[in-house]
């Protein structure tokens, strides 16, 4: 049974952010790396992740309940 996560994506991934991102379905145990290819981000587009506020990698398993945050590389200069 899918269960949900809160999505956030920020600056320049905005516009990829699901109808659905404050209560996103997951499958139980998938990674992070997993959620973005379900979500169709490449994962050199999600430089920094949080997960209740704390940095997490695309190996991060996520059981639901959490608040995701993706943020993309920033540029500048």
């Amino acid at each position: 049974m899918p269960t949900r996560i809160k999505l956030k994506l920020y600056a320049a991934l905005q516009a990829l952010v699901p109808p659905e991102g404050e209560d996103y379905p997951i499958s139980p145990g998938m990674t992070v790396q997993e959620l973005l290819g379900q979500l169709n981000l490449p994962a050199d587009k999600a430089k920094l992740i949080f997960v209740d506020g704390r940095k997490a990698d695309l190996l991060f398993k996520l059981n639901g309940g959490e608040r995701v945050g993706i943020f993309p590389p920033v540029g500048g200069g």
